[in-house]
């Protein structure tokens, strides 16, 4: 069968009838990597292909189950950040870890596994979940390289994208945008999925923090840190999460975990009919018209239309800025850390990172590598520190500042200015932010353009779910290729049945996704 823009359910439907196997699946990613990923456009979406996935597709086809698991011969890319205990490399993009292999599986890898999964290999991502250095282009690791957007997939003279691929999980993004895998596996802290799905016209759902485990994930931040889908349709979305959304004792965040039996079973074309959907835009108030107020022209455009479709299935729309004590982090919540990335614009001048990444880095990092981490000589923070400094030609091009900054806290997570920052992140996000706007709007979900609402629903730990809405381009430059754009839905904690329910109904009615214009695939 053809591949490229096949969907999970079409995979399923094919193995089902006998039409394809999980070893004919494979070999036809594979020479889809082969061609647009190591070849051709060089998309460098996939870092490392599993050595091991046709003996695992031909096992699988081997087998006659009475019941055919989910996901069964299904290949599936995972993003590098995230451990398999096989004979992959779990890197996180970086050449400190570059021998780094995982002493098991993560949680989410062992459930695809046990749901049937081919693990095809492992995307490309911005190092270190782009926690490493200021203003590192997205989708840039110095192991990986950089990642390209297939829409638009041109660079400058210094090998940066001209137009981002977005990040962290790019390499995730790109792969399942260009049809190298079905579906892949991303992560999030504050907008590692939202912003590569808007970029890549996939679909995404950025989960509560609790629903999905993050047991043997490289970690910025256990606070806001979740892993998510990237998939091309909502459909696909509901069918990952119940693989993926299970308790785990490996992670504490997911004892107060609430799901359905099926989140398919939410999905229904007029879902949007009754709904009140909060538009976080008024232009009397332009101090905090925040998210629409400075849109450009062209993404305006697009999230105009998205709510003309919403009222036209049947929403209402309310809209109303959310109050400015709600969209910002609140006293202490900041830190400042000196840029000396080379080729940053603001070199030399300070910039402004969330203390509550800063300090949860150190102390989370160094608990990955003691429990998780096998064939490396990295054991803490500091010893990845030294090893980019001592391979600073390799390692260093954007420099490592929020790691030094990093390195200078205690790593116990002991010190006030972390407890209180945590404390006025969930004040101002959750209690003067999404609950009391929700509240006084009485609303099922806020609707965010792309990846404008990722900081507020991270730092609440609330559920989004993103679905392409249309293209935009830079607005100066005529000549250059459109690109996708995302509309997002943002609830509270465990909503994700009602997000996917909203979500699909619009995707339902606006069929907005469209593949790159990749070139054919020429046999090999």
């Amino acid at each position: 069968m053809r591949v490229e823009n096949a969907t999970l359910s079409d995979l399923q439907a094919a193995l089902a009838a006998a039409g394809s196997t999980a070893a004919e699946l494979s070999r036809a990613y594979l020479a889809r990597i082969q061609v647009y990923d190591r070849a051709g456009l060089r998309l460098n979406a996939v870092r490392e292909v599993n050595p091991h996935a046709l003996a695992i597709a031909a096992a699988l086809d081997m087998e006659k189950p009475a019941q055919r698991r989910p996901l069964e011969g299904i290949p599936i890319l995972i993003k590098d950040n995230i451990a398999t205990a096989d004979a992959q490399h779990t890197t996180a993009g970086s050449v400190a870890l570059e021998s780094a292999r995982a002493k098991d599986d993560a949680t989410v890898v062992k459930l695809l596994r046990q749901a049937g999964a081919v693990i095809l290999g492992k995307t490309n991502l911005t190092e270190f979940a782009n926690i490493l250095a200021i203003d590192m282009p997205a989708g840039y690791s110095s192991l990986g390289g950089q990642v390209k957007n297939p829409y638009a997939p041109e660079i400058d003279e210094k090998g940066v994208p001209i137009v981002m691929p977005g990040g962290s999980s790019s390499g995730s993004a790109v792969a399942v945008a260009a049809g190298l895998a079905a579906a892949a596996i991303g992560t999030e802290t504050s907008g590692s999925l939202l912003s590569p799905a808007s970029q890549n016209g996939v679909v995404t759902v950025k989960p509560t923090v609790g629903l999905i485990s993050r047991a043997g994930i490289v970690p910025i931040a256990h606070s806001q840190d979740t892993a998510g889908p990237l998939v091309r349709t909502v459909r696909d979305a509901a069918i990952l999460l119940n693989v993926l959304a299970a308790a785990d004792p490996l992670d504490p965040a997911t004892a107060e975990l609430q799901r359905p039996v099926d989140y398919t079973s939410f999905l229904d074309k007029d879902g949007l009919n009754g709904a009140r959907i909060g538009v976080p835009s008024d232009p009397s108030d332009p101090g905090n018209d925040v998210y629409y107020g400075l849109l450009p022209p062209r993404a305006a455009a697009v999230m105009r239309d998205a709510i003309a479709v919403l009222e036209a299935q049947g929403a209402t729309i309310i809209r109303a800025n959310i109050p400015t004590e709600g969209w910002i982090g609140g006293p202490g919540t900041e830190m400042a850390i000196l840029n000396r990335n080379p080729q940053s614009p603001t070199k030399n001048q300070a910039a402004r990172r969330p203390i509550v990444f800063v300090y949860e880095l150190k102390h989370d990092l160094n608990l990955y590598l003691r429990d998780w981490a096998a064939d490396t000589e990295m054991s803490s923070l500091a010893d990845i520190i030294a090893f980019n400094a001592a391979h600073a030609d390799r390692a260093l091009r954007f420099g490592q500042d929020v790691f030094l900054a990093a390195k200078a806290t205690r790593g116990d997570l002991s010190e006030v200015e972390y407890v209180s920052a945590r404390q006025m992140d969930l004040r101002a996000s959750r209690t003067l932010g999404l609950d009391a706007y929700m509240d006084a709007c009485r609303l099922d979900a806020v609707l965010f353009p792309a990846a404008g609402g990722a900081p507020i629903g991270a730092r609440a730990g609330y559920p989004s779910v993103q679905v392409p809405a249309g293209f935009i381009a830079a607005e100066r430059d005529k000549d250059r290729p459109e690109y996708p754009y995302g509309a997002t839905f943002t609830g509270r904690a465990w909503s994700e049945p009602l997000l996917l329910r909203l979500a699909y109904a619009f995707e339902q009615a606006t069929q907005s996704r469209r593949p790159p214009p990749l070139p054919p695939l020429e046999p090999a």
